[in-house]
């Protein structure tokens, strides 16, 4: 399963220049957790994180421009941090799985002369098999839609690339790329592409190419993000009947999930809810019923009634509940889940429980989700460990900053001792120093 080893963003929001985990640059740092949740007070900016990511989920999909005006988000200039006038930049550092080397997508992005958003610089690039130290090799790199691609999943003749300007020279490039001998083994496949629409991902279009595996790989695991925007309103609609294999963000298909399961994994379906209602107090059995008119109820049984009840008048608690372990059992889960606040309308002793769930899920053998979580409530930070916890704060300049909680030497100790680091952040021994 991919992981996300490392995260930065710049210029979005709140986040002036943060970064999260391991980058190329930085291999001295520890990458990310297969459980990492961010806390910090309101305000801080962790709901603009949790967006970073959809953002640029939205941006493989429909494209920057219009990613920058969907939900809510209100377009490019009010999405870049304020008083700057640099791009809005992402960086990615991740790893198809354990044993691969590590690829690194950036992408740049502002505002033409027309005000108009458009992806500015593109690149995805991975250290050669075998190679310790050097520039990785960059087998995308795109300038304002237009530059080259090695075709295949080896490497190609390494040009010279302006770091400093963040800019690609194509004349360079070609002329790197016609000069010079092959080393034994090394692709001659090279492309230069010019994409008709400079507001869309060249990942999105050369990831559709077969020649492109590894631009196709990447592409697939940012599709393959699920963020949540679960509603327990969403979930007690009465959606038409037909099973559906994977949840969705909102939530709605709850019933639609159910009845996929009870079709096509039956035996394993009834032990998840087995696990599921001994973790929701008071339910005993639950499954789904099809209407006259072809609509689906889902049904709560509750031990201590005859009759069941249906989602419509379950408990905002109950149902996020289950939706969330409905989501951790999904068969072919995705590779990358992102949760904001799972805390909302739940009882403070679920919640430890809850985030044991989530850590058995994306530590577990079967290679289960990388897990993302933003959190404000000390009893789900409780069950967390420092290595999971990272603290976003308001800087000096109003700008956000982030740290990891383990960094903090007094904190792990203490934590070592037995003191809940929920707890702790409570007494503001988590604060900056």
């Amino acid at each position: 399963m991919a992981k996300i080893d490392g995260f930065r963003v710049k210029n979005f929001g709140a986040l002036r220049d943060i970064t999260l985990g391991r980058l190329w640059k930085l291999q001295k740092a520890k990458p990310l957790s297969a459980m990492t949740s961010v806390i910090g007070k309101n305000g801080v900016g962790k709901s603009t994180l949790f967006d970073a990511f959809g953002f640029l989920a939205d941006s493989l999909k429909f494209g920057v421009e219009e990613a920058c005006d969907r939900s809510g988000r209100g377009g490019f200039e009010r999405l870049r941090s304020q008083g700057i006038e640099e791009p809005i930049e992402f960086e990615v550092y991740y790893k198809e799985d354990g044993k691969s080397r590590p690829i690194t997508y950036e992408l740049s992005i502002d505002i033409d002369r027309s005000g108009r958003p458009f992806v500015l610089y593109e690149r995805l690039r991975q250290r050669r098999k075998g190679q310790k130290r050097g520039w990785p090799f960059s087998f995308l790199i795109l300038n304002n839609g237009r530059g080259v691609v090695w075709k295949g999943d080896t490497e190609g003749k390494q040009v010279h690339e302006d770091e400093g300007a963040g800019r690609l020279n194509i004349q360079q490039l070609l002329d790197g790329l016609k000069s010079g001998p092959k080393a034994a083994g090394e692709s001659a496949e090279t492309e230069l592409v010019e994409l008709e629409d400079n507001k869309k991902l060249g990942i999105t279009t050369l990831g559709a190419l077969k020649q492109h595996p590894r631009i196709a790989a990447f592409r697939r695991f940012i599709e393959g993000w699920y963020l949540s925007y679960f509603t327990p309103d969403a979930a007690r609609s009465l959606p038409l009947a037909g099973p559906q294999k994977h949840l969705n963000v909102h939530g709605d298909n709850l019933g639609n999930v159910v009845q996929f399961m009870e079709r096509e994994h039956q035996a394993e379906f009834h032990r998840v809810l087995k696990r599921i209602g001994a973790k929701i107090p008071g339910i005993d059995k639950i499954d789904s019923e099809k209407t006259a008119d072809g609509r689906l109820l889902l049904r709560f049984n509750d031990n201590a009634f005859k009759d069941p009840f249906f989602a419509q008048q379950m408990s905002d608690g109950t149902l996020k509940v289950f939706a969330y372990l409905l989501l951790l059992e999904d068969p072919t889960p995705p590779p990358f889940v992102c949760i904001e606040e799972p805390e909302n309308g739940l009882y403070h002793k679920l919640l430890e429980t809850l985030a044991d769930e989530f850590r058995e899920h994306a530590t577990g053998r079967k290679g289960g989700s990388q897990i993302f979580i933003t959190t404000h409530q000390p009893y789900f930070v409780d069950a967390l460990s420092p290595e999971e916890t990272w603290i976003l704060e308001k800087g000096d300049d109003g700008f956000s900053c982030i740290r990891r909680a383990s960094d903090d030497e007094v904190v792990v100790n203490m934590v070592g001792e037995g003191l809940p680091l929920g707890g702790l952040w409570y007494s503001d021994y988590l604060d900056a120093r």
